[in-house]
């Protein structure tokens, strides 16, 4: 299906986070989010979109898959709890982002794979890019989105692994993707993309350089740690922003 990283491509197992520890703190529950991003490059600089539950910090467009009806009953016989933020109640309804139990996590893992009831990249990334432009103040580029293409660029799993002060494991997927431009509307979208990056009084968008990035800081914009892995496969800091619940 279109969207979906190519089956010969082999996943990159990222890093483990700096911080995050060998030990288990609760074998039986394990925290999962799997998400596309799009990463918008031009040169040495990265669009990216100030994070409407984490204020003050910016990351790349795109966010978690989200399921569809008929894999309700899998995912409930899997033990599934999907993660709930008072914030973001109606926006994150039938994310694939929760906490399974352990011995759940391997069939899981099958089903996502098989990509059955579920968004793909492509669905995911037009579905977040129409949103979070709205967010950002740039609504009138949306009307381009529906005919948009992606091109996959690497996939990145982090984890098992326990992350500290939670009782639990966590199991992270990112699947990258560049925006393809072979057609006039999406080099238009790229370009206003670029630009409002670039643009001081648009405040929703930075341009920040790969430096930056890994920095973590672009001038008065905190960049979300997880932005590193549209440079590459490490991330330098330790633990991820802590949303708004």
């Amino acid at each position: 299906m279109a969207g979906r990283a190519p089956l010969d491509r082999p996943l990159v197992r990222a890093a483990r986070p700096p911080g995050a520890t060998r030990g288990v703190l609760n074998p039986r529950t394990v925290r999962v989010s799997f998400s596309a991003l799009l990463r918008i490059r031009d040169d040495d600089g990265y669009v990216l979109f100030h994070i409407r539950n984490r204020p003050g910090s910016y990351g790349p467009p795109g966010g978690v898959y989200k399921y569809f009806p008929p894999a309700a009953r899998l995912l409930d016989g899997l033990g599934f709890r999907q993660e709930r933020f008072t914030s973001e109640a109606e926006r994150a309804r039938a994310d694939l982002r929760g906490f399974l139990p352990g011995r759940s996590v391997r069939p899981f893992l099958t089903w996502f794979a098989g990509g059955a009831y579920r968004e793909d990249a492509t669905e995911c990334l037009r579905r977040e890019l129409e949103e979070e432009l709205e967010e950002v103040g740039l609504p009138a580029l949306a009307a381009e989105v529906p005919g948009l293409a992606f091109a996959h660029h690497r996939t990145l799993v982090e984890g098992p692994y326990n992350v500290p002060g939670r009782p639990y494991r966590q199991l992270r997927r990112f699947d990258v993707y560049d925006l393809v431009t072979t057609d006039g509307a999406a080099a238009w979208l790229w370009q206003r993309l670029i630009e409002a990056g670039a643009a001081p009084s648009t405040r929703e968008v930075v341009r920040a350089t790969e430096q930056e990035i890994l920095h973590g800081r672009c001038g008065a914009a905190l960049i979300a740690p997880h932005s590193a892995y549209l440079v590459g496969a490490l991330r330098k800091r330790q633990s991820d922003l802590p949303p708004m619940l």
